[in-house]
């Protein structure tokens, strides 16, 4: 079978006998797409199509455009269809950019954009790299039987993999008969159907395309009518199929390709800071405001941000109006501002905007200023005390946006209650301590209350110190044996570590010959352990000065006996949009034995079938999500008997966790009327909704299509009254609520 003319005008072929041989193989991680799959880039109009992927119908991909140097300046997320287009995206029929990513810009596709196609499974499935080729112009004499087609060829294009082409339906009605006409590289040619020749040329970065007609009026018609394209492709495969290819499209427009698509990166306002705090103070004898926030970062791909407008609206009205004061602050930086002149006892509404050349936020971001008297709290980490080099000091506050002040001679950072000493230096990171010092700091938040003062003394002296408490990284067990690895502090001097094994209680345990066992290394082994005994262990570290705090304790330890059972370890297991098999692993276990797998306890409703009960490797089915039904954990037991009746168990828990993300943009009620929106990020989800809880009445059902979902009831189906609360829930486990209706 060969397929000449793909929708795009794509020499595309597949070769039965290749495929046979296992000559094509399957898209590679991080590689252009292999045959029949297909990735088209057209960046004139920033527009995004596929073909193939026909073995990921279903599933959601992840589109991205990221530009080198810059980050991912374009993404969205796009389910698999079954058919020729198995999507588009900024294109009608299609999705567009920053459907279920959240990066609500579309994209400025440029020469050297990478567009790369990744699904839940793998990490890249594949990327094609937009080509720096396009036409620049059209020569053309009104009258003449030739023009030529000019233009740009980077010289990362490979000039083997390109071709001109005119796409002008007019055509089709002239003795040409066809919808286009193209020329490929090489000397002038004749076309097929005889009515034309052309030519293809490089010199240096560009090329010439030359078109020589039997008809005048046919040249006429395809010099001026408009549709010229420059091809070009990164890989011609053995078949002759076209992989990665870039369609520049000379004149068309770039944005959004349809409407209700987000603006390009120069028609899109900036993004709002976070974090936007108002807390009333007193400035100069006067009210006013403190406002701050983190500052806002552009999208990649987007203007820089130059600053901040913010303004503080009474919400007292007099007439009609309302009296606004407000800042205009330059620098992306800018973490915040303080607003005076403002009316005692008046309550505000406080805005912060994000500016760039191409407009500002919206909507703004909105806070309501407060008033704070509560003095901030300050904690410094690792607190005071003796340490055998120099320390790293954190200081941290209680209250976002407070600003610490420190000294580290042991003077006071305050000269007044309220006023910083000479001496204070503002923290912007960790302290460095190398030589004994007395730390001193106080803290101010944003309505400048201060907090008690801090006071942390660290003595930095190496001969002085015993070792910290060491880390253990690792415990396993063995037939008759437990094993322990650890970790120490490296600016600690240690010669020894000592290993305490005990009991539940604490007792040392008799089994161990010499308890606590003294080692030089950061391992151990422990043998001649009774079978199935918990044992529990501690390791102290010890040098000239003396030991350390013991670690932190392990257990319990249950060594293993000569048949052992080994259920693996607990899973979680994350849903999708159909029923998921879960493998259990008792591949761990005493072969050659009896095995019995079981659900045990009582913590859902649905008892699994396990299928291959009697296996190391059972599967069972877990089902779509339902509360409370499917939610729970299952604990699983397997159950080994050797072959002289000798009987071994073991536990492992299955947790579900949920596969997507669910959230309720919409509300609304009234009289015979209700309406509820949201988004989801599993395509083909079912969302049930419930009102009161999730174990309430269920009053209608949506399904997620790209990436948001619909319900609305009209009618007696509405309900006679306004529901108090509505909870939501997907059938692949996301949930959400309580959700107040309006």
């Amino acid at each position: 079978m060969r397929r000449l003319v793909g929708r795009w005008g794509i020499l595309s072929a597949f070769v039965v006998v290749a495929v046979a041989l296992g000559i094509l193989a399957a898209s590679a991680t991080a590689a252009t797409p292999v045959f029949p799959d297909n990735i088209v880039v057209f960046p004139n109009r920033d527009f995004i199509s596929a073909e193939g992927f026909q073995d990921r119908v279903g599933q959601t991909a992840l589109v991205e455009v990221t530009r080198p140097g810059t980050g991912v300046v374009g993404s969205a997320r796009v389910v698999i269809q079954a058919g020729d287009l198995p999507f588009e995206i900024n294109h009608p029929g299609g999705v567009c950019w920053g459907a279920g990513t959240g990066l609500n810009v579309t994209p400025d596709i440029v020469p050297g954009d990478v567009v790369s196609m990744s699904f839940a499974d793998t990490t890249v499935t594949s990327d094609v790299t937009t080509q720096d080729a396009y036409v620049t112009g059209v020569n053309y004499v009104d009258g003449s039987d030739t023009f030529t087609v000019v233009g740009h060829i980077g010289a990362g294009v490979d000039p083997a993999n390109v071709e001109q082409r005119i796409v002008n339906p007019a055509l089709t009605a002239t003795a040409v008969a066809r919808r286009d006409v193209s020329v490929a590289p090489g000397p002038l040619t004749a076309s097929r159907s005889g009515q034309y020749q052309s030519g293809l040329v490089f010199a240096g970065e560009t090329f010439t395309a030359t078109y020589v007609f039997l008809d005048p009026a046919v040249a006429r018609i395809a010099a001026t009518g408009g549709g010229e394209r420059f091809m070009s492709w990164q890989v011609t495969d053995a078949a002759a199929n076209r992989q990665a290819l870039t369609i520049a499209e000379f004149g068309e427009l770039g944005g959004p390709g349809m409407g209700g698509c987000p603006n390009g990166p120069l028609g899109s306002g900036p993004r709002g800071p976070s974090g936007v705090t108002a807390v009333n103070v007193t400035s100069g004898g006067g009210a006013a405001i403190k406002v701050d926030w983190t500052p806002a970062v552009a999208i990649a791909g987007t203007p820089a941000i130059t600053g901040y407008r913010v303004s503080a609206v009474a919400q007292t009205v007099s007439g009609g109006q309302q009296v606004e004061i407000g800042r205009r602050i330059s620098g992306q930086a800018t973490a915040g501002t303080t607003i005076t002149g403002l009316q005692s006892g008046e309550t505000y509404d406080v805005y912060v905007i994000s500016v760039s050349s191409v407009g500002e936020t919206f909507p703004a971001i909105h806070a309501l200023a407060v008033t704070d008297t509560t003095a901030p709290s300050l904690a410094a980490n690792p607190v005071g005390g003796t340490f055998a080099t120099a320390r790293n000091v954190s200081l941290t506050a209680n209250e976002a946006n407070s600003q610490i002040f420190y000294t580290l001679d042991g003077s006071s950072p305050l000269s007044e209650v309220d006023q910083l000493a000479a001496g204070a230096v503002k923290y912007t990171g960790p302290i460095v301590i190398a030589a004994t010092a007395t730390l001193t700091a106080v803290a101010f938040d944003p309505a400048s209350n201060a907090s008690t003062l801090l006071s942390e003394t660290y003595t930095i002296d190496g001969n002085a110190v015993v070792p910290g408490a060491p880390k253990v990284d690792s415990s396993s067990v063995g037939v008759g044996s437990i094993t322990l690895a650890w970790s120490i502090d490296p600016a600690f001097v240690v010669t020894d570590y000592s290993v305490l094994v005990t009991d539940a209680g604490g007792t040392p345990s008799a089994d161990v010959a010499i308890n606590p066992i003294v080692t030089a290394d950061k391992q151990l082994t422990i043998t001649g352990l009774t079978e199935g005994t918990a044992y529990y262990a501690t390791v102290t570290a010890g040098n000239a000065n003396g030991a350390g705090p013991a670690s932190s304790r392990v257990g319990p330890l249950r060594p293993l006996g000569a048949l052992v059972a080994n259920a693996g370890p607990d899973q979680r297991v994350t849903r999708g949009l159909a029923a998921t098999i879960v493998t259990l692993n008792g591949s761990g276990s005493t072969s050659g034995a009896t095995y019995l797998w079981e659900q045990i306890g009582a913590s859902v409703a649905d008892t699994a079938t396990v299928t291959g009960a009697n296996t190391l490797n059972p599967t069972f089915s877990l089902p779509l999500y339902r509360f409370p039904a499917t939610n729970g954990a299952r604990t699983f037991r397997l159950t080994v008997t050797g072959g002289d009746g000798t009987v071994r168990t073991d536990e492992m828990t299955v947790t579900p966790v949920a596969g997507d993300v669910v959230s309720v943009t919409q509300a609304l009620w009234k009289t015979g009327d209700f309406r509820m929106a949201g988004t989801g990020t599993a395509n083909g989800a079912l969302i049930t909704v419930h009102t009161g809880s999730l174990a309430g009445p269920v009053i209608g059902t949506a399904t997620v299509t790209l990436g948001a979902w619909n319900l609305r009831l009209r009618n007696a189906a509405a309900g006679a009254s306004r529901p108090a609360s509505l909870w939501i829930e997907s059938t692949v486990g996301a949930t959400a609520g309580p959700i107040t209706v309006n």
